[in-house]
């Protein structure tokens, strides 16, 4: 195993501070724990005014069942272009120097996770986050749509529903609103409550009253 696979073996799953620690005993180059964010950010983050408007509108409910639920209704990843799936598309759209092979399967690049602030130069070390979670979706109102809409919102490339992040940041989110789950990174959580206001806005869903408490003190830190 060569050294900066075994560093990535060894800091997979651990805080970024731990990393540097093993990458100090290592000797090695720190990769994946800190870097410059990439020119690209997800399409449609609304201003602060027209999130606060949107939030407004959106209606409250009591959150729903998780009952009948199945990534599989929510069908994804779905050819975009060619021979690329919105995965690639989105791992090409947030990365920097991305190189893709004949397949769209990235083999090089980096990628900054404005989740955590960490940077990373494997496509394996990247997940694409749907900021709006599908079981939350289902729970919100998306169970009773088509199966052909639900795949509209599991792909949707015109709104800020799908960014790359670090993938164990992502695993730690899970299908959790903003209420039990915020991004670690604190000052991306002005731009994370807008995004998930506006998908919601969008796509009809509704929120519960401490997840709309939670959105609002998000968007309260917005300068």
């Amino acid at each position: 195993m060569r050294l900066t696979q075994l560093f990535d073996h060894l800091t997979r799953g651990r805080t970024r501070a731990a990393a540097m620690t093993v990458a100090a005993l290592a000797g090695v180059c720190l990769v994946g724990v800190a870097g410059t964010p990439a020119s690209a950010t997800p399409p449609g983050i609304p201003s602060k005014a027209t999130a606060q408007s949107q939030l407004n509108a959106l209606t409250v409910a009591a959150q729903g069942s998780t009952s009948g639920y199945s990534r599989d209704l929510f069908p994804h990843w779905i050819t975009i272009s060619g021979s690329c799936n919105t995965r690639e598309q989105v791992l090409k759209r947030d990365g920097t120097s991305v190189v893709v092979d004949g397949s769209c399967a990235a083999t090089s690049g980096r990628w900054y996770s404005p989740y955590d602030g960490a940077t990373w130069t494997a496509a394996s070390d990247v997940d694409i986050d749907h900021v709006v979670p599908l079981a939350e979706a289902w729970r919100s109102g998306a169970s009773s749509w088509t199966t052909s809409r639900r795949q509209s919102f599991a792909n949707d490339l015109s709104r800020p529903q799908l960014i790359a992040v670090t993938d164990n940041v992502n695993q730690a989110k899970g299908d959790q609103d903003p209420s039990t789950w915020q991004p670690p990174l604190a000052s991306y959580r002005c731009t994370y409550s807008k995004m998930w206001i506006t998908v919601k806005y969008n796509w009809g869903l509704t929120l519960q009253s401490s997840e709309k408490s939670a959105l609002q003190s998000m968007l309260n830190t917005c300068s």
